[in-house]
């Protein structure tokens, strides 16, 4: 038989989907685990956008909608965008999809050629690099340490530019690392992207997700020439607990929108009606919600932080938005734990869940080796919990 395609057979399994695939598993099997993997507020869909989507069945919203998204959906976010984010966009701008995680993936089948070069800032969620090879593109990963808040200066982007790089992926705030550019540090990046002109797909999926009073700023606000440029990924999943229900979109000026518009006429139809009538609700009904939910975050952030680093061995830097912490374990490295030396995060990862009962994601497939994801969104109960398992797991107790 012939072979397989070879951009296929070179795409890498998600990492943090096979350590949240593991824990459901022994969660079925009867342990007692404790999840830290997965990218999910563990708050239910508010009750009133969970009507909405009930309605929308009841008054047989079931139907194909427009490849890009209802017009009524499309406004509500243009007006979302305007008042959160203070950028103004008009309805043929906005492509609606399933979910975010498309998003980027049609984002960068309208830029990239095969071959062109795409910049990523490392640590980077793990599903970059990959959506980047599926488009036939090269990513260029730009490491940033934990010295720098694991954030690229406009130096460090600039000596990666190449004749053939075509764009650079920026997520803001952070999944792995919870970090959040400034409007100086974003500024600096744009003039740089101005200048050599390239495209930036700005993923800014955690914008409601800002801790200590810190602005959020989004990339297209910086100025107009990086309006121009910029395409922009957002949805509903992060703000208003809505992963299941499978809604993003990309803002973008109206000749990207359209070209976007066409590829997803081809490749996925719509996106569910059902769920553009409850994300319509979300974005046009009362945000008390989102306010909640993100106190909350803050609150089990602090927790986090606070007491990690207090455990020997182990650090972290305080992130500013998302609900991730990167947990430095470089000390451990070379350290020997049930039987077993610890070489990399994934040794890490993989004994902290035999003998620990945690699952949480290790930093290989982000760029970041020498460290551990850990996501807080999840209870304080659990948050305390797993800490303290992580203490005794270092001190080479079983739990």
């Amino acid at each position: 038989m012939k072979e397989l395609s070879s951009i296929a057979l070179n795409i890498e399994p998600s990492s943090t989907m096979a350590i949240d695939s593991m824990f459901k598993q022994m969660k079925a099997e009867g342990h007692d685990v404790i999840g830290f993997g997965a990218g999910e507020p563990d708050f239910p869909t508010p009750d009133h956008i969970k009507l909405a989507g009930i309605d929308a069945i009841v008054n047989n919203h079931t139907k194909y909608t427009p490849s890009t998204g209802t017009i009524e959906l499309r406004r509500a976010i243009c007006e979302r965008l305007k008042a959160d984010c203070g950028v103004e966009y008009h309805a043929n701008e906005i492509a609606v999809s399933n979910g975010a995680k498309p998003c980027v993936y049609v984002a960068l089948r309208a830029l990239v050629n095969p071959g062109d070069e795409v910049i990523l800032p490392a640590p980077y969620w793990v599903s970059y690099i990959e959506l980047i090879r599926m488009a036939g593109g090269v990513p260029v990963v730009v490491e940033a340490t934990e010295q720098e808040h694991f954030k690229i200066t406009a130096e460090k982007l600039a000596a990666a530019i190449t004749p053939k790089t075509k764009c650079m992926i920026l997520n803001n705030p952070s999944n792995p690392t919870g970090m959040m550019y400034s409007r100086q540090e974003l500024e600096a990046l744009a003039r740089v992207c101005v200048e050599k002109d390239i495209y930036v797909i700005s993923d800014e999926i955690y914008y409601c997700l800002a801790y200590d009073n810190e602005e959020f700023v989004s990339f297209a606000s910086i100025s107009p020439e990086a309006k121009e440029r910029t395409l922009l990924v957002n949805g509903v999943s992060k703000a208003y607990a809505m992963t299941g229900w499978r809604i993003g979109y990309v803002a973008a000026p109206a000749n990207i929108a359209k070209i976007i518009g066409n590829y997803l006429g081809h490749c996925t139809g719509s996106p569910s009606a059902i769920s553009q009538q409850a994300s319509l609700m979300a974005l046009t009904a009362s945000q008390e919600t989102v306010e909640k939910m993100r106190e909350a975050f803050e609150e089990r952030r602090n927790y986090m932080v606070e007491r990690m680093n207090k455990i020997p061995g182990v650090s972290c830097i305080k992130p500013e938005g998302a609900f991730y912490v990167m947990m430095n374990i470089e000390k451990l490295f070379g350290k020997e734990l049930f039987g077993h030396v610890i070489k990399d995060a994934d040794d890490f990862g993989h004994l902290f869940l035999k003998h620990g009962k945690v699952a949480v994601v290790p930093g290989t497939g982000f760029g970041a080796p020498g460290f551990i994801r850990w996501s807080y969104a999840t209870s304080m109960e659990n948050i305390k919990a797993g800490l303290d398992r992580l203490e005794k797991f270092l001190a080479g107790v079983d739990v």
